[in-house]
């Protein structure tokens, strides 16, 4: 089975879950490291998540995939925080980010850069607005590669 069905699965069974208990679901990776597969889930919760969070959502993503049995290679599975630079994946995750410190890269240049690092002003669902000192930069959702929390140092 793909590496995006398995994702698919996951994300379907794992969500209604997580979002009950008070997690949410910030992404799903089904990645080939050498010889090992890995399968991992990135859960976050208001306030954070600790050691006995990831081991119950860890304990409850295990029973549902051993009853549904999607995976035919042995895998590791790891569920852990997204950590403090956390990836922004969805729109959702892009607004909820208003107001704190970004690093957003770009598939094509925008105002001369493909790298933008700084305060996320905006988001209306179409445009970012990020202010890079006093200067500020409107870039198209449709453009973003990626985009992730970052730490102020």
């Amino acid at each position: 089975m793909s590496a995006s069905k398995i994702k698919s699965i996951v994300e379907e069974f794992a969500t209604p879950y997580l979002t009950e208990n008070g997690f949410q679901l910030v992404d799903v990776e089904y990645v080939k490291e050498g010889s090992n597969w890995f399968l991992r889930i990135y859960v976050d919760k208001d306030g954070g998540i600790d050691i006995d969070d990831c081991g119950r959502v860890s304990e409850f993503i295990s029973a549902k995939l051993d009853e549904l049995d999607p995976i035919s290679e042995a895998y590791f599975l790891e569920v852990s925080s997204p950590g403090a630079e956390r990836p922004l994946k969805k729109a959702d995750d892009v607004a909820k980010a208003a107001g704190k410190h970004v690093f957003v890269t770009t598939y094509e240049p925008i105002d001369g850069s493909k790298e933008f690092e700084g305060k996320l002003e905006s988001f209306d669902g179409t445009t970012l607005t990020v202010a890079i000192g006093r200067k500020k930069h409107a870039i198209p959702y449709s453009k973003v590669a990626s985009a992730r929390l970052a730490i102020v140092f």
